[in-house]
């Protein structure tokens, strides 16, 4: 089971990403969107989105030096065990709960609206379902174990190694065993929500609009009433040479 579950299930679900991207590219063009339901519904919408996106931005990245970023490094930059905890769990925290109140928010406007509960797709209700328990596993392991209740567990000798070992496709599955059950639990979850983003609206991460970020403004000026027009509106089609 430990040989399935962290030495087959990580490359199924890396698979099933890739597959699902390049087949959703290739024959569903114009169903690669998110699906916005702002039109139905846009006060509950302006503060749940931005609260869960922020969030979860935070949420990915300290995964990404948690996981990626090997102890000896922190060490290496005068960063010891007691204040990389702390900085990871007070920053981890705040990010956790931003995006558990943004999704909370986003769900009950999604089951209390008629209007968008009626254009969230099937594939999304599952979604949701694997989403919203990565977070609540995520948040459970990270209480549990800053206070103690892990048994001193420490996952940058564990989940991390164990995580960065996939990538030489030769996954030490067994450091996997000793992890408290929140930990395995949230990494399960983890990667079925990967698997789940070429069928869902989390498909959309992938078109990130970074290029709004350099591009120029966009300049309106008020037309001032006491100046005439430039020219005189005509009625009817207007020849273009």
């Amino acid at each position: 089971m430990d040989l399935l579950l962290w030495g087959v299930l990580p490359y199924v679900s890396v698979a099933l990403l890739v597959a699902g991207t390049v087949w959703r590219a290739r024959h569903d063009a114009f169903g690669w969107t998110s699906r916005s339901s702002q039109l139905y519904e846009s006060r509950l919408l302006r503060i749940g989105s931005p609260l869960f996106h922020f969030g979860m931005l935070f949420v990915v990245l300290g995964h990404v030096v948690g996981l990626l970023v090997p102890r000896g490094w922190t060490d290496a930059l005068g960063l010891d065990d007691h204040a990389y905890h702390l900085l990871a769990v007070s920053t981890g925290a705040v990010a956790g709960v931003a995006a558990a109140a943004g999704i909370a928010v986003l769900v009950y406007r999604r089951a209390t609206v008629t209007a968008v509960r009626r254009a969230t797709p099937r594939s999304d209700h599952l979604m949701y379902a694997v989403l919203l328990g990565a977070m609540a596993l995520g948040l459970t392991a990270t209480v549990l174990n800053s206070t103690g209740h892990t048994g001193g567990y420490n996952y940058r000798e564990g989940v991390s190694v164990w995580f960065r070992s996939l990538f030489t496709l030769a996954p030490d599955y067994r450091l996997m065993a000793d992890a408290p059950l929140a930990f395995r639990l949230h990494v399960v979850f983890g990667f079925a929500l990967f698997a789940l983003i070429p069928y869902s609206r989390l498909v959309h991460l992938f078109s990130a609009p970074l290029k709004y970020l350099a591009r120029p403004y966009v300049v309106y000026r008020r037309r001032d009433p006491r100046r005439p027009a430039v020219r005189e509106p005509r009625r009817g089609w207007e020849h273009l040479s």
